[in-house]
This record gives C-alpha cells, structure tokens and sequence, in this order.
C-alpha cells in the first residue's frame, strides 16, 4: 500500500512531514544519510550579529533528556549568507533558516535580507530569544511581545513565516492566537523548557551559564500538551517538537494536532535518527490501512476541533 506522507504547511508542500529541530543538525549530517530524504532541513539558529554564546559547559545530560545553554554562537547572518547559504544549496529538500534577534527592528531586518537571499523556502522565527527592549524577556512569554516581533516579520519579508513558540509562557494558547493574528503562518510548536542540573560535588550548576533547555523522551508529555492546547486555539498548521526520539511518538504528536514534527535530541543519540522515525511512520501508516498521513492530525482533539489545522 502506497501512503501519501505529503504535508501541507501554509504555502509549502513537503514531501514529507518529517524535519530537524533548530540547532541540533548540520549539513556535516549528510554523511550519515541523504537528507533529502527529509521534508524540509532546518538551520540553526541564525543572529544578525556575531555571538561567542554562553560560558562552558554548554551542555549536560540529565535522566532521560538533555540540558543545554548554547547561547546561539555564531559569526551573524552576512557571514551566513556568504559562506553557509552556497553549503545549504546543494540539497533539493526546502530550506528553512531560523532566525533569532534581540530587538523588533533587528529581527525586521534580518527577514528583509533574508528575503532578497535566493535559495530559502522560509523562515522560522525563534522568538524564544531574549528581547532587550523588555528587560530580557523572551518575545514568546507574552501576547503583546509575541505579536510585535510576528508583526514586524512579517511586514518586512514575503518569504512563508513560521514562529517557534516557548513553553516557559504562562499561557501558550494565547501567545499562539496572538501570533496568528499577527501574520504567522506556521507554528513550531515548542523550544526547550528551562531546567537545573546540579553537581552534587562540587556544588555548583552543571552548565556554566546555571539554567539552560531541558529536551529529550521526559519532556515528550509536556511537548505533546502545548501541540494539543495550541491546536485547538488556532487554525494554521502546526510543527511538534520536543521528546521525539521514534515513530511513535511522531504518531502521538500529529495525533495531538501537529501536522509535521522537528527531530532533535534524537540526532546526538543516533545521526540516523530522521530517516528511522520516518521509516516507521510510514510503516505505521501500512499496518493501519492509512493512505494519508494527514488523516493522523488532530485524531486526539475533542472531536469539535478534529481537523482544523489538517492543512
């Protein structure tokens, strides 16, 4: 039996639903296998000015997930465009380049240069980034900040607009519609959680910067409760992320309302970790009689909800 794995996510087609979580994947991975097998290959993070990132150790592994403080190290987006974009060019599978800023004018701008750079399908805003002009906060903690950053993105570039969320947010359903009256067209649904490992040694945090963003299976129920909670608050598709190490759980989190997944902490356990969760998603779909994977969305919601955000 043939299953159709295409998806539909606002203005793109993929081929399949399957793609990277931001900043757990390179293109050094296409020595493990062919990436255009994904649906869609996504960068990391991407600032528009250089960053050293955050004070070593960057990461720690915990029971049953990862905790990281990576900071978004990075040389800035001229020096990406100039010498990553020809690297990410060489593969036919859509591009999406996951933008970080400090500011509202910032991320504009980084978006309209984007725009003018050939070879990007979209653009993932990460708005869990600190946001200098509210004391630090995230721009996802809040509605009104959420929005603004998601405004400005928008008006300033025509490229498809997908925003990652965070679940440090009080109330993510309402920073989900926010942003979709906002201009967003996909939503990322959610960064890494803020967690704390200490060594009991020597006293001190295991990460140099203290918190950091606990991933991995432990984080897989709260991921799939803020893809359930936002599905049933907005009406454009929505990616899952967060604890998806196989197929089944890619099954659950397009039960629970996601249309696609990102694949993250999964990618430093086994490289091959993608095409393995896509294998068995469709392996799924055979022994179930599915012909289409999105018949798979949404399935969990209360049935008044069932479908809204199938696109």
């Amino acid at each position: 039996m043939v299953v159709d794995l295409s998806v539909r996510l606002g203005r793109l087609t993929l081929a399949n639903p399957i793609m990277p979580a931001s900043g757990t994947f390179g293109p050094e991975l296409a020595q493990a296998f062919d990436l255009d097998r994904l649906g869609a290959l996504v960068t990391k993070s991407i600032t528009p000015e250089f960053r050293e990132g955050n004070a070593l150790p960057r990461v720690a592994e915990t029971e049953n997930g990862l905790l990281n403080s990576i900071g978004i190290p990075g040389k800035g987006l001229d020096h990406f465009i100039e010498h990553g974009m020809p690297e990410w060019r060489r593969f036919a599978a859509p591009l999406v380049v996951s933008l970080s800023a400090p500011t509202v004018a910032e991320f504009a701008r980084a978006a309209a240069r984007l725009a003018r750079t050939p070879g990007i399908a979209a653009i993932e805003a990460n708005i869990s980034c600190p946001n200098l002009e509210e004391d630090g906060r995230a721009f996802a903690m809040l509605p009104k900040t959420a929005a603004a950053a998601v405004a400005a993105l928008r008006r300033a570039s025509s490229l498809p607009l997908w925003v990652k969320l965070s679940p440090n947010t009080g109330d993510i359903a309402a920073v989900a519609r926010a942003c979709e009256a906002a201009g967003a067209e996909v939503l990322v649904v959610a960064n890494t959680i803020l967690g704390l490992a200490i060594d009991i040694e020597t006293g001190r945090p295991k990460l140099g910067a203290g918190m950091g963003g606990f991933s991995g299976p432990a984080f897989k129920p709260i991921a799939l409760r803020l893809v359930w909670q936002c599905a049933q608050a907005v009406r454009i598709p929505i990616i899952g992320v967060g604890g998806i190490m196989n197929a089944a759980d890619a099954v659950e989190s397009l039960m629970a309302g996601a249309s696609a997944v990102q694949v993250g902490t999964a990618s430093f356990i086994h490289p091959v970790a993608m095409p393995q969760v896509l294998e068995g998603l469709e392996e799924f779909c055979q022994r179930k009689g599915i012909t289409r994977i999105g018949d798979l969305v949404g399935v969990a919601l209360p049935r008044q909800v069932t479908g809204m955000a199938a696109e």
